[in-house]
């Protein structure tokens, strides 16, 4: 059993929904399960349509309307008859969104994000299904949301391994080419919910856990996994082994490669992980597997941007003791901060994180009843794995640098 992850670059157009069939039939689609990403830029524009439901509803249906003719324009270079089902398919699906719309009455922004925004991935796969199907690469489209169950944590929901793993042992057909949605899953209620952006990745490892597979291989428009990503850092190199320890440290600190989660369950049945390039197929890639730390052992470099960089002082000049940093960590969990960096000294504490549901200004009012606080918002953290003096240095030039920490083998740099 082999599991095939294509993320939304891999099929933004007709010419790449060829090309993902092309790469089944180069590498064999036998015992195969190929997890589909929103198709380009689809996950943005039905944020955008859901900011419009909130915001703005006179735009709504025109930002719909956009996503709508995207993918029209899709299939119609794919699928000479304009009469083929998929036609109907993917209109049952959009005309189910703007029925969600018309009738929901829960004001709550993360359920209703959770229950629309998964309309990119089902669209596409309903495409990429009927398209394998018609040029003989014959596949059952599963609905991912009734294999992988969740709490209803939405916009991050956490896996309940048990019920999920009786789900894909119960009814899932390794026997098959099977197509289904990253990121998607659904809770007791059988709402959907999202396992957070780039969420894909760790719906392949989900299922290569519960399916014992062979191996699993991320699709990705690079060679594989790169020691930089190109578009923030110049001369970025390919990294050819990982091992899962290396590979977790680096998307802890927010390599864009491979999501945070998607190791772990690998990892724990020494699945190994491929990264390799939908363009040039039978290139090796990236292997992440037990083994070597790194080959070749190079600096890695991480950008993560639009960052909020958060430093408290005690008024009184008494330290920052045991009790100040738990209360702080409970605010931080209270306002589902996500923590990225922490600094302390005797009456400092200094906390990097990442806003993702906008809760900044109430903690930061909470915070200022008991600290002086200074913010400084739309900072880069930078983290280099495997550092030396001469990666440090060129990464500081013509930067100013409001903090740093260095560890054993890793440095992480906050710049405005």
């Amino acid at each position: 059993m082999r599991i095939f992850k294509f993320g939304g670059a891999s099929v933004k157009d007709a010419e790449g929904v060829k090309n993902l069939a092309k790469v089944l039939k180069t590498t064999s689609y036998d015992n195969t399960l190929v997890v589909v990403s929103a198709m380009g830029k689809t996950t943005n524009a039905m944020e955008f349509v859901i900011k419009n439901y909130f915001e703005n509803k006179t735009e709504l249906q025109s930002s719909i309307h956009d996503v709508i003719k995207y993918h029209n324009e899709i299939l119609l270079e794919l699928f000479e008859n304009e009469h083929h089902n998929v036609f109907t398919a993917v209109k049952i699906l959009f005309d189910e969104l703007a029925r969600f719309f018309k009738s929901n009455k829960s004001p709550d922004y993360n359920f209703v994000y959770d229950q629309t925004i998964g309309f990119g991935e089902l669209v596409s796969t309903t495409i990429i299904s009927h398209y394998l199907n018609e040029i003989g690469l014959k596949n059952k489209w599963i609905d991912v949301r009734e294999f992988i169950k969740t709490d209803n944590y939405y916009r991050r929901a956490n896996v309940n391994w048990d019920l999920t793993q009786e789900y894909i042992s119960s009814n899932f057909d390794s026997s098959i080419l099977n197509v289904t949605q990253g990121f998607l899953a659904s809770d007791a209620n059988n709402f959907t919910t999202t396992l957070g952006r780039e969420g894909s990745d760790y719906t392949a490892a989900i299922f290569a856990y519960c399916l014992n597979a062979n191996n699993v291989t991320i699709w990705k428009d690079v060679p594989g996994v790169l020691n930089a990503d190109p578009r923030y850092f110049e001369n970025a190199q390919l990294l050819h082994q990982i091992s899962y320890r290396e590979a977790i440290e680096l998307a802890f600190y927010g390599a864009s490669v491979i999501h945070p989660k998607t190791l772990q369950p690998l990892q724990r049945k020494e699945i190994p992980l491929y990264v390799k390039s939908f363009l040039n197929p039978k290139a090796d890639g990236t292997c992440v597997s037990k083994g070597k730390a790194l080959e070749p052992e190079i600096p890695c470099f991480i950008v993560k941007k639009n960052q909020i960089l958060i430093s408290l002082s005690s008024l009184d000049f008494s330290y920052i003791v045991e009790e100040n940093i738990s209360e702080i960590f409970s605010l931080l969990h209270l306002y589902k901060m996500k923590v990225d960096v922490i600094q302390n000294s005797a009456i400092s504490f200094s906390v990097c994180v990442d806003n993702l549901y906008n809760n900044l200004e109430k903690l930061l009012q909470h915070l200022k009843a008991k600290f002086k606080v200074t913010c400084h918002d739309n900072v880069n953290l930078y983290t280099i794995r495997h550092y030396n003096d001469v990666a440090i240095k060129e990464l500081e030039k013509d930067k100013t640098v409001l903090l740093k920490q260095l560890a054993q083998g890793t440095v992480q740099i906050v710049t405005k």
